[in-house]
Order: C-alpha cells, then sequence, then structure tokens
C-alpha cells in the first residue's frame, strides 16, 4: 500500500556512506565476487508494490473468482502461515499471459508515480552497479509485481527474486515456485541464485529479513523506516535491536523518540 506517513525522510549521512565505501573497497581488497541484495518495501521505497499491485488489480485487472472482499480474504490466509496469503497474490492471475499481468505492473506504476523511492539506496546500487556489482532485490512481494519498481533503482527484472507460480507456455499457473522468498526463504532463494557465493552487502528493514542479512560478508545495512508503532515498526524494531547487538550498519529514514 502507499505510505501515509508524512515525516520528512532522512537521507544516508557522510558516516555511513563512508562506512559503506570502506566496507566496499575492503571486500575489493579482498577479491571476492562483487554481488549486493536488497529488501523491496521499505527498504528501498516508502511504500509496499506488492499490495499496491494487489489493489490495482481488484480494481483494474477484471480477474474471475475473486472473493467479494478479496482484502478480507487475503488476510485471512496470512494469518496460519503468511506465505499462504503470498502466493494467493500470484494465484489470482492465473490463467492469465505473464506478458499481461507484467503490463498490468507498469500501468500500475504510472497511475502511482512519483514512486516514492529512497534516493539514498537508489544512489548506494547505483555506485554497487559502477563498481561491477550484481545487484539483487529478493522480496515477499510478488516478483511481477516488483519488477517495474525495481527498474526505477537500476535493477532488471532478471535480478528480481520474488514470490511467483510456475509459467507454462506464457501462461501463469496456480503451483507455487519454491523457496518461496519470505524470512529463510529470502536468503535460500538469494544463495540458490548465486549458487551458494555470499553477497558483499545485504540491505533490509525488518526481523524478518534477519537470515538474509546474516548471508553479508562485509556490510549487512539494517533500515527502519516507521516512527509510529504501528504497521512494520514492531518488525522493525526488532531488526534494530539486533542488528545494533551485533554491530551491524543501521539507518533509520525517519528518526524515532
Amino acid at each position: 500500500m502507499i505510505s501515509k506517513n508524512t515525516t520528512p525522510v532522512n537521507e544516508f549521512d557522510p558516516e555511513l556512506w563512508s562506512r559503506l565505501r570502506s566496507s566496499l573497497d575492503r571486500a575489493e581488497r579482498e577479491g571476492v565476487p562483487k554481488i549486493a541484495a536488497f529488501d523491496a518495501d521499505n527498504t528501498l521505497w516508502d511504500s509496499d508494490a506488492g499490495e499496491t499491485f494487489f489493489e490495482w488489480q481488484v480494481h483494474h485487472a477484471n480477474l474471475p473468482g475473486l472473493p467479494s472482499d478479496p482484502w478480507a480474504h487475503y488476510k485471512e490466509l496470512k494469518k496460519p502461515d503468511p506465505r499462504v496469503g503470498y502466493v494467493w497474490l500470484a494465484q489470482i492471475s492465473a490463467g492469465q499471459k505473464l506478458s499481461q499481468v507484467r503490463e498490468w505492473a507498469k500501468q500500475c506504476l504510472k497511475q502511482h508515480s512519483p514512486w516514492p523511492v529512497y534516493a539514498s539506496q537508489k544512489a548506494l546500487i547505483a555506485e554497487l552497479h559502477s563498481r561491477g556489482y550484481e545487484v539483487f532485490i529478493v522480496t515477499a512481494s510478488i516478483k511481477w509485481a516488483v519488477e517495474p519498481f525495481a527498474s526505477l533503482v537500476g535493477v532488471d527484472y532478471d535480478h528480481v527474486l520474488g514470490i511467483e507460480t510456475k509459467v507454462v507456455d506464457g501462461v501463469v499457473t496456480d503451483e507455487p515456485v519454491l523457496p518461496m522468498t519470505w524470512r529463510e526463504g529470502k536468503a535460500a532463494g538469494l544463495l540458490s541464485r548465486t549458487g551458494g557465493v555470499r553477497p558483499v552487502l545485504v540491505s533490509g528493514n525488518t526481523y524478518g529479513d534477519t537470515a538474509m542479512l546474516e548471508t553479508a560478508t562485509h556490510a549487512p545495512l539494517a533500515v527502519c523506516t516507521q516512527d509510529q508503532p504501528s504497521g512494520l515498526f514492531d518488525e522493525e524494531t526488532k531488526l534494530w535491536v539486533e542488528a545494533k547487538s551485533r554491530g551491524w550498519l543501521t539507518h533509520a529514514f525517519r528518526k524515532r523518540d
């Protein structure tokens, strides 16, 4: 969903940039593979692209078989296991051509432009690319929903890893692709894609990103975006405390009291 938080965003300060570049320089001297990974929603931008696309589909895609209250159904599915709800957001497109779903996602982004990208994260990805890094976005949102939003920070479709169902002859099915990129599945999905090679830098914003942050060899970067006790506040707080205890890099896009 689109963030309604009107508190101004704080971008990276010179000290954090210095620490990030020092970590990247050290990794380069050590000759490790140049790989980096980012969570998407509330890590790269101040909104939830996956749920924004779901809302767009409900109102514009004329998908057959949706329940009378799609949002209530989605929330119920998430209660026993969030993965059930997340994969359902892909399954509602079953029977559609993938090309059509991707076109819908582009239309969704166009309708919600300008999208609230964090300028610091966009600049960090640009610097990583300039250093020769392969940069992935690993999200628990639907891959196809996030793809056009990823292009705003310079990441192509092939480097977006997210929840998806199998595509057969260009048509979306309802069969989940494993592992699902949620919590520990984010780390598993990333390492499967890199052939087990750990990334130099990883950034995420909630406790569910911990396993992926643990894969970072040089620069785990935990960010937080919420300054009020609602929504993701508790999950961000848990990661913040964990990150501080481990000496990870941290940044608050919105200062807390």
